[in-house]
């Protein structure tokens, strides 16, 4: 993210993303961000493609391979390999929701992790 200038208290990496920061998967098509309300207003100004969501909130199409969601965010950020990641319970509960296919095999994939790394400290801090 260093590219794009964002501000780290601003953004956070979601989904298959931050799966491969947390160390679950080797790999993912593209990049889904969360974002303040402040960061997307900033997007928005600069001309970024906005789509409001059915909850009010903004998706913006940063680039081909990054979106970025205004305040998707459940639980806590965490930081992982120094970039801002949702925590391990945010992508359950955020894949829950979604209820997707994909997101199902996503949770049994988190759980695994958890399984086989229970007692082993984890490379991810709390942000905030």
């Amino acid at each position: 993210m260093e590219k794009a200038a964002f501000d780290p208290d601003e953004y956070w990496v979601t989904s298959g993303a931050a799966m491969v920061l947390h160390g679950i998967k080797d790999g993912t098509r593209d990049i889904d961000l969360g974002c303040t309300a402040r960061m997307a207003d900033r997007l928005e100004k600069e001309g970024y493609p906005v789509e409001i969501l059915h909850d009010g909130s903004r998706k913006i199409v940063f680039s081909e391979l990054i979106e970025i969601f205004e305040d998707w965010l459940e639980d806590k950020v965490v930081l992982a390999e120094g970039l801002p990641v949702v925590s391990l319970d945010g992508m359950i509960l955020m894949k829950e929701k979604l209820g997707r296919e994909k997101d199902r095999e996503d949770i049994l994939l988190i759980n695994e992790f958890r399984r086989r790394n229970q007692n082993v400290s984890t490379p991810a801090r709390e942000r905030f």
